[in-house]
């Protein structure tokens, strides 16, 4: 493929009422390259929860990054390639959001030719027409004419920092929260242990038959001093047995180990288990994507199979709940359908659009909700808007609210296998948060759902006064 080239106007050449313009649509990748380029950290461009309180209520672009624009066109189309940009002065009119399609369009005003200067007003509009940016530019028109192949600019993929640093650096400044360790019968289950308590998260009590777990942590390499073992014949009498203890105040959450998931959820909603609660369990996703921009839940993926409205409605509040605690005041429910439409042949969009009226009634609290949304609707501002869709949930979701399990499972997966997400778990809903642990899981998941469920546990109150 032939490359571009760039030709400018020559001083002589430009025209009084000539124009030239570009358009670029700004992307969440777009602001944080700004910000880290400019050292411009400001929350109001970077922080859905800081951006929430502000005067626009949502995360903004840069002034200077619609005002980058203006320069592109001074420096590629007119004049172009020999400009220099002398002076330049912006009024912001408009904010200019992720998703916005933005113009920018000079028109030359006024020549000076002792100095070869051209004046220039400056404009930049979003997709609607309105204006975001005014001004003008001075620049100095170059003499001669050039052209010149437009340089191949490099691909630029954004390392985010990790989206559970600030969870686990708060989880980090609260004392060990008591853990129950389920059947720790496997050297994966013990080392998983070990870990969380020497990250300072966790102080474990290993449940279950003390000789296979000695023998797990001799077989692991591990020494399990200091730790404390109750011991139980099997799976089954283990998971009743952490249960006792959550009820009885000596511990503060419960750890899967070697045993199914069903074993330890099925003494968790026993009936007279203490532990359940009026609310429907679920399970949340935590995840950490590179793609985007800020923490994503994805729920339920792990528990409910075919959960009906009023349990995708427990579902959904566990979720948002949980964001409370992590400090987001008002999260954004997109509730998932394979279209954006309600289609009386397809139950999930039926379910989708009630919940969003149940939250519209009070009957969701603490979030804004908005379905049926197809998956790029509710995570990419770009395909909103091409779509039409108005929405204050739309390509920027807090919360993915799944049709059933096996969606949210094959999701959830994806996004592990094929975007390189990290994925924290946690099972919310009853009155001590559970940690689903895999055999698969990094150190960092490990930490970052052992640090998610230290932090919903302190923000309940004991369940009885530990003798």
């Amino acid at each position: 493929m032939d490359q571009e080239l760039l030709t400018n106007r020559t001083f002589d050449e430009i025209a009084i009422g000539e124009s030239a313009s570009l358009a670029r649509t700004v992307r969440p990748d777009d602001i944080e390259l700004f910000a880290t380029v400019s050292g411009d950290a400001n929350p109001a461009h970077l922080d859905a929860a800081f951006a929430a309180s502000d005067p626009f209520g949502h995360v903004v672009a840069h002034g200077m990054w619609t005002a980058a624009l203006v320069s592109a066109v001074l420096g590629t189309k007119l004049p172009g390639p020999g400009t220099i940009y002398l002076g330049q002065d912006l009024r912001f009119l408009k904010p200019v959001v992720p998703g916005d399609t933005v113009t920018a369009t000079v028109t030359v005003r006024s020549k000076e030719a002792s100095k070869r200067t051209v004046v220039l007003d400056t404009a930049c509009t979003n997709q609607r027409g309105e204006t975001v940016l005014s001004g003008a530019a001075t620049v100095m028109a170059p003499g001669q004419r050039v052209t010149w192949p437009r340089l191949r600019l490099p691909e630029v993929t954004l390392k985010h920092s990790d989206r559970y640093d600030s969870i686990v650096a708060q989880a980090r400044g609260l004392p060990p929260l008591s853990a129950a360790i389920v059947h720790p019968c496997s050297p994966e289950a013990i080392l998983a242990a070990i870990e969380v308590r020497d990250e300072g998260l966790l102080q474990p009590i290993l449940v279950g038959p003390e000789a296979k777990i000695r023998a797990a942590a001799e077989k692991a390499g591990v020494a399990l001093d200091g730790i404390a073992i109750e011991p139980a014949p099997h799976s089954h009498a283990a998971a009743a047995r952490a249960v006792e203890l959550a009820v009885a105040g000596r511990v503060a959450t419960l750890v899967k180990g070697s045993l199914h998931t069903d074993e330890l959820l099925g003494a968790v909603v026993a009936p007279g288990s203490g532990l359940k609660t009026e609310r429907r369990i679920s399970h949340v996703y935590a995840m950490s994507l590179p793609a985007y921009s800020k923490p994503l839940i994805v729920t339920d993926a792990a528990v409910n199979i075919e959960p009906t409205l009023m349990q995708k409605r427990d579902i959904c509040q566990n979720a948002i709940d949980m964001l409370h605690v992590l400090g987001l005041e008002e999260p954004l429910v997109a509730v998932l359908a394979a279209v954006e439409t309600v289609n009386d042949r397809m139950p999930s969009t039926l379910d989708a659009a009630a919940l969003t009226v149940m939250a519209a009634r009070g009957q969701i609290t603490g979030a804004k909700v908005d379905g049926p949304l197809a998956f790029d609707n509710a995570i990419s501002p770009e395909a909103a808007r091409t779509k039409g869709i108005v929405s204050p949930v739309a390509g920027q979701a807090d919360i993915l609210l799944v049709p059933d399990l096996e969606a949210g499972n094959m999701l959830a997966k994806q996004l592990i296998y094929f975007a390189n997400a990290d994925a924290a778990g946690l099972v919310l809903g009853a009155r001590v948060p559970i940690i689903l642990t895999s055999r698969a899981d990094s150190l960092k998941t490990r930490i970052a759902s052992a640090a998610l469920a230290k932090l919903v546990a302190a923000h309940r109150r004991p369940l009885t006064v530990p003798a």
